[in-house]
């Protein structure tokens, strides 16, 4: 994601929503800010659907020098629920216009829209991660990915009832038919889950958000338990290569969605049992996935070339926000939000009943727990951060004894949140 900085002075730019007929002048200047080679980038940008009031462009004169887009989402939330969210992409401001205030006019503008349209949350990922914390993001979802040496790796723990499942290749249209059912049954259990819009599946099935490379079609494996149900779809592509006459190709996952451990294992064994590959990449893994302990060597998977922070979040609507997610037992806190742009300022009680539902309201005249920036919110929110670190780091003040432990019971999950796709 491209931006500019945000200087004061804007000039003479007019920022406004663009019509259906300027989308080409915006794509190219969402091709042209972002660096993006002509042919991948045009094409990726020409299957966006176009819809009115979600596309702003900052035009000087007739030359359009700036681009923003979003879209809505339901975003996976802890225990389970969905949540609203205003999903930001494609923004790049041209060289040329830098430094004019052109990106923070066009973000308070979707802001301010996004609010008015009832949306609690705005998600984005940050090229640039020391422009968005300006606004409110904090970074929610961490990317995490392995390079498994299969020669090394003694192969994987296959537990017994995995065993008793089917592998099966998948054409492309039956993994269209079956993969959102799956992964909505999937993403019900993982914070961070997007929605996948319909194209993720009709136009390049589990490879929309991943870089597109010269190569082989991606193929996908579906594993069925022991009664026949969809657990697990993988996509992948080899690339076919060899150290003189001995095979040495590399399996790179493109996705791989899975609603039970044993599907996760069985898949495993499959990427690390195909023939002559000797490397197996994996760049999008969930923080968590146990994919070294199931190897019989865990240190033949080693971090992959991408470790860092993916998806920034930002509350718009504090109590809808905090009410929506589920809380790992009963418990009262009141926090004492900074928000410069007025949209989670204040203070606010987040009440959670045995069952971890909860409500979240304003509490002016009670004195606060602990007190934070939004940003910071927003990585709490779904459990990428804990209060007791951004407490050390000085994110989180402590305006009651006990209450950073307190927090830390309270928000506790089970499993770190991912984003599994671009946005």
């Amino acid at each position: 994601m491209s931006s500019s900085s945000t200087g004061t002075s804007s000039g003479n730019a007019e920022v406004r929503w663009i019509t259906a007929d300027e989308f080409q002048v915006w794509a190219d200047t969402v091709r042209t800010g972002t660096h993006r080679r002509p042919g991948r980038g045009r094409s990726r940008l020409n299957r966006l659907p176009f819809v009115p009031g979600r596309f702003q462009g900052a035009f000087d004169g007739d030359e359009c020098v700036g681009a923003f887009r979003s879209a809505r989402t339901e975003l996976a939330v802890p225990g389970g629920g969905l949540v609203a969210a205003d999903v930001i992409a494609d923004v790049a401001v041209l060289p040329t216009h830098r430094r004019r205030g052109l990106l923070t006019r066009m973000m308070d503008r979707e802001l301010r829209a996004a609010a008015g349209r009832g949306e609690p949350l705005a998600l984005l990922i940050a090229a640039e991660p020391t422009v968005y914390g300006r606004f409110g993001f904090g970074p929610a979802t961490r990317l995490t990915g392995y390079r498994v040496d299969v020669l090394r790796a003694g192969g994987v723990r296959l537990p017994a009832a995995a065993a008793t499942g089917r592998l099966k290749l998948l054409p492309r249209p039956r993994a269209a038919a079956v993969g959102p059912g799956l992964y909505e049954r999937f993403r019900r259990g993982r914070p961070g889950a997007p929605a996948r819009p319909p194209q993720w599946w009709t136009d390049d099935t589990g490879t929309l958000w991943h870089p597109l490379r010269d190569g082989p079609d991606p193929l996908h494996v579906g594993y069925h338990d022991a009664a026949g149900h969809l657990q697990g779809l993988l996509t992948y592509r080899v690339d076919p290569r060899w150290d003189g006459n001995l095979p040495a190709a590399e399996l790179t996952v493109l996705d791989l969605i899975t609603t039970h451990p044993d599907a996760a294992a069985a898949l495993w064994d499959y990427c690390l049992s195909v023939d002559w590959v000797t490397t197996v990449l994996a760049e999008n893994l969930a923080p968590d996935d146990p994919l070294p302990l199931l190897l019989g060597n865990p240190r033949a998977a080693r971090p992959g070339d991408l470790d860092s922070d993916f998806a920034w979040l930002r509350v718009l609507d504090l109590p809808a926000a905090l009410a929506a997610r589920r809380y790992s037992g009963p418990g009262r806190l009141v926090l004492e939000v900074d928000d410069p742009a007025g949209y989670a300022h204040g203070r606010f009680a987040l009440e959670s009943a045995p069952d971890g539902t909860a409500r979240c309201s304003p509490a002016p005249h009670e004195s606060a727990d602990l007190a934070l920036g939004v940003g910071a919110l927003g990585s709490l929110y779904l459990g990428e951060q804990t209060p007791a670190r951004l407490h050390a780091a000085g994110l989180v003040a402590e305006l009651r004894p006990g209450a950073v432990l307190a927090a830390e019971l309270l928000l506790h999950t089970a499993t770190r949140p991912w984003c599994t796709d671009g946005v």
